[in-house]
This record gives structure tokens, sequence and C-alpha cells, in this order.
């Protein structure tokens, strides 16, 4: 076990400085590890713009934040749904138009253990298109913006990365021979991180440094989550455990996704999170990350994959 960078208690938001001349985008934030992390932004004068599917959702949390820190923050809303290559491309069109700096680009929102196998309206399978396709066409269409803040992009993956198949299934994306909600959730989350080591690459083979990407994740933390797309028995499981010690704050769940979007000279190569037993608690630092996330081969393959599923072409 590596002694954590942090010191004993790990990385806390008390390391973020002054954020106010800062602009944080957030997928995800009306619940869960992305309002913590919307909130704690705001709180230090970060200017933030949240990306929800559900706009009644994003008008009461902007209520919420008000009434929790005051009339002054700077919070907006821009309705995106991840299913839909259509939705994510009309959000960046109105985030490129409207938001003229981005600090980081935090894609913190996803679905997990869909019971039944389900399509996207372009005809993807759910968990693999929002998870992985949405975030992946979402970070390529800002990417401009991004480079010419000198900002970040922090993908927020979760260790069942490591609980499925240790590659990408290439012969059937959709998984119709064998879909499990399970499997395809460790799936689209292992191809959310592999893409964040292959874009690094990509970086440096074209010489730019100015754009930093991170992998991280929350950890067991208590969210909605699986709640609101698990099948009954994997909501009740997960009820449950949530009464115990071994799932931590969503607001701590927050603090991987906030280090890797503010915490100055944090090294790219790390896979960040809580550090203790299983990866699920414990002080905020780097993790261990199984090679399998890091196979070059299947890595470009994927990006290249991921390019025609998205038909966009990443302009580095």
């Amino acid at each position: 076990m590596k002694t954590n960078q942090f010191g004993r208690n790990g990385w806390t938001p008390d390391r973020i400085e002054n954020l106010n001349d800062k602009t944080f985008i957030i997928t995800g934030t009306t619940s869960g590890t992305g309002f913590e992390a919307a909130k704690i932004l705001l709180s230090k004068g970060a200017k933030v713009v949240m990306l929800n599917r559900n706009s009644q959702k994003s008008k009461n949390t902007i209520a919420a934040l008000k009434q929790e820190l005051g009339n002054d923050i700077e919070v907006s809303n821009i309705r995106i749904d991840l299913a839909e290559q259509v939705s994510v491309r009309k959000a960046a069109l109105e985030v490129l138009k409207n938001v003229p700096q981005i600090d980081a680009l935090i894609c913190n929102a996803a679905i997990a253990q869909v019971p039944k196998q389900t399509f996207t309206v372009d005809g993807f399978e759910s968990q693999l298109g929002v998870n992985h396709y949405g975030n992946f066409l979402l970070q390529a269409l800002l990417y401009p913006r991004i480079e010419e803040s000198k900002g970040r992009i922090v993908t927020v993956g979760s260790m069942g990365y490591n609980l499925g198949i240790k590659n990408i299934q290439f012969d059937d994306m959709n998984w119709d021979r064998n879909y499990s909600p399970n499997g395809v959730y460790s799936q689209s989350k292992l191809a959310q991180i592999m893409c964040v080591y292959e874009l690094q690459d990509r970086l440096k083979k074209a010489g730019k440094t100015d754009v930093k990407v991170y992998a991280c994740h929350p950890g067991a933390s208590r969210t909605s989550l699986i709640k609101t797309s698990g099948s009954l028995m994997t909501r009740l499981v997960w009820q449950l455990m949530k009464l115990s010690p071994l799932v931590q704050s969503a607001e701590k769940g927050a603090y991987p996704q906030l280090m890797c979007a503010t915490e100055p000279d944090l090294d790219q190569s790390g896979f960040y999170g809580p550090t203790g037993r299983n990866y699920w608690t414990g002080p905020v630092g780097e993790c261990k990350l199984e090679p399998h996330a890091k196979d070059k081969v299947v890595a470009t393959k994927l990006w290249e994959v991921s390019e025609k599923a998205t038909n966009y072409k990443w302009n580095i």
C-alpha cells in the first residue's frame, strides 16, 4: 500500500483555494456526489454550469443551493440527455455559446445496473451509450474550449471497472449474447477509464500539455444511482448496505472528482479515490489501477470504435 501523498487524512476540500475566477461544468448534479461537488465548488467562489436531464429537478437544485449558499452564487443549468447524441451535441453548442471558459469538465453522471438490455435512441446498449459514448462525445465537443482555457477533463469512473471481463467486447458491443446488469456496467466504466489514459497519450503525442485529464472513482457512497436504475433486488441490497459503515456520505464521494478538478500538479497517471479497504471508503488519494485498464492495444481500438459510433473525430 503506497503512502498517501496528502497525509493520513488524505485529500480534503480544505486544500481548495479561492475559485473566484474559475468555471466548472458538471454533469449529473441534482443529487448525490454531483450535487455535493457543485455545492463545494460554489462555496469556494466558483461559477458552476450544471448539465442535467431533468429541468424541474435542476430548478429545485439551484433553489436549494441558493438557499444554502446565498443568492449571489453563479450557478446555471443546461439541459442534456447523455442517452441521446443529438442532445449531447445541442448542449455542447449551448455551452460553447454561453461559457467562455472551462477550467474543468467533470463527467459525473452515469446510470448503473439496468436490469434488462435496453437501447438508447441511437441504438447503443443503454449503459455503454450513456456512461461511455455520451461522455466521450461531450468531452470531444467541449475539448477546444477546455484547451483554450488550459483546463481539465475529469472522468468519474467506478471500482466496478474491475468486476467484469478484463477486455472490451468488441464483437458484441450491445451485449446481445450475454447481457448482465453488472457485467455491462463494469464494461461501460472500464471504457470510460481506458479513454482517459488514451486521451493523455494522444495529447502527449500531439505535444499538447495544457489540458490535463484525470480518472477517479467515488468509492461506495450514499447516492441514488442504484435506486434509480437497478433491479428490485439490487436496490434492496444496496438500501441495506447504505446503513452500514462500509458506505460513506455522498459528500465524501465527491472528494475525488473535486481533487482531480482543482489540485495543482496532480499526477495524471494516477487513479484517484478512497484508499481504504476495497477502495470503498477511507482517505482520498491514489488507488491501484489494474493493468487491463491501461492496455494500449485495446484502448487504441476502443478510441477508434468510439469515434466511429459517435460520428465525431477528436480535433487534437
